[in-house]
């Protein structure tokens, strides 16, 4: 096992390393105007290639040195199968990084389609919702939860993309995130999906050294929607199979991307504007603008570079607050709830107080 981590790892590392260097002019020019640019000069955004060519060394590696791994739940088809998808979801945001023309409405359709090739080949459903006076009647219809499942897979990657807004804020999370997932995967036997997670962690981690602190390789929406494409399938999957694990666990665990979402839709369908439109109102660009401070550098490339570093742990902080009672009580439902309410009210409650300026002094940087 820790042969294959270290594989992708280092594998990682070389490829974005490589596209650093080869590839600095690559993708199409992000124009300065752009809200949600908070970066200085023309830097990559396909760090989501390097990110897959490690990931894919795995499959092949965890069939081959590790076979135990998937002893029950783990198969070519069934790699085939998830690398298949993976691709597509790759390809969707690569393609948008590289021409900067690829419509919302269009990258919805192919996420919803890798998603539907997703639940049909791995047959992944959302089996339950862990409350039991609806559970047997969700059970009954079926198809409830096979649109869920669409929907979360094909949801995930653009609630990653909406969070990767500064070096090392999207990385981190997703490995946070993988690391919880390979835990309660681990608690309850299931190594396979343990080895996925990891491996994208990993794959991740060798990305990372190139991205923070200094910024010299962005993921993108490719890198992004890979993140979030094989995260919702292992939730599936972890949920699906081992009926201890609660369907609040991946829930609260991914709740900071899925609400960020959400409350960005709906703040921008209340101000009459398209949840498609890009702006800088989400609540790391406020972090950014209104918390830290302070910086002074007479270039203005390295002063912008220092607060876009000092922004994402902010976020790491704010992600770990859900991380961290979700690995706790990964199989107590009420309390899992509990735990997405709570952070609910919080992240509302943080927003409206940034937007008002009424922080506490000692947040402020």
């Amino acid at each position: 096992m820790l042969s294959l981590l270290m594989s992708c790892f280092a594998l990682g590392f070389v490829a974005v390393g490589l596209l650093v260097r080869y590839s600095r002019h690559a993708p199409g020019a992000y124009a300065v105007t752009r809200p949600q640019r908070f970066h200085w000069g023309e830097i990559p955004r396909i760090g989501g290639v390097g990110i897959f060519a490690a990931f894919s060394l795995g499959w092949p590696l965890l069939l081959w040195v590790w076979p135990q791994a998937g002893a029950s739940h783990w198969d070519p088809q069934c790699a085939l199968g998830w690398w298949v998808v993976c691709a597509l979801m790759l390809l969707t945001g690569t393609y948008e990084d590289m021409t900067q023309r690829f419509a919302v409405r269009w990258r919805l359709v192919a996420t919803f389609a890798g998603a539907a090739l997703a639940v049909l080949w791995l047959e992944l459903s959302v089996s339950r919702l862990g409350w039991p006076g609806v559970d047997a009647g969700w059970v009954a219809w079926g198809w409830p939860g096979l649109l869920l499942a669409a929907v979360a897979i094909a949801g995930l990657p653009h609630a990653f993309n909406l969070i990767d807004g500064y070096n090392g804020l999207a990385g981190i999370v997703a490995i946070v995130i993988c690391l919880a997932l390979a835990y309660v995967a681990m608690q309850v036997g299931d190594r396979a999906l343990a080895a996925v997670v990891l491996m994208l962690a990993a794959a991740t981690g060798g990305f990372l050294l190139w991205n923070y602190p200094r910024g010299l390789i962005f993921a993108g929406d490719g890198g992004a929607y890979l993140w979030g494409g094989v995260i919702a399938m292992v939730s599936l999957q972890l949920v699906q199979r081992h009926t201890m694990v609660s369907p609040w666990f991946p829930m609260l665990l991914l709740i900071y991307p899925v609400w960020e979402t959400l409350f960005s839709i709906w703040r921008k369908a209340a101000r009459g504007q398209s949840p498609g439109v890009a702006d800088a109102l989400h609540f790391h660009q406020l972090i950014y603008r209104r918390l830290v401070r302070g910086v002074f550098h007479d270039d203005e490339a390295r002063r912008m570079l220092m607060r876009n570093n000092r922004t994402s742990p902010y976020l790491w902080g704010f992600a770990m607050l859900t991380v961290v009672p979700a690995v706790i009580f990964w199989h107590n439902t009420p309390v899992l709830m509990a735990f997405c309410l709570l952070f609910i009210v919080s992240y509302v409650y943080a927003y409206v107080s940034i937007v008002r300026f009424k922080v506490p002094r000692w947040l402020r940087r």
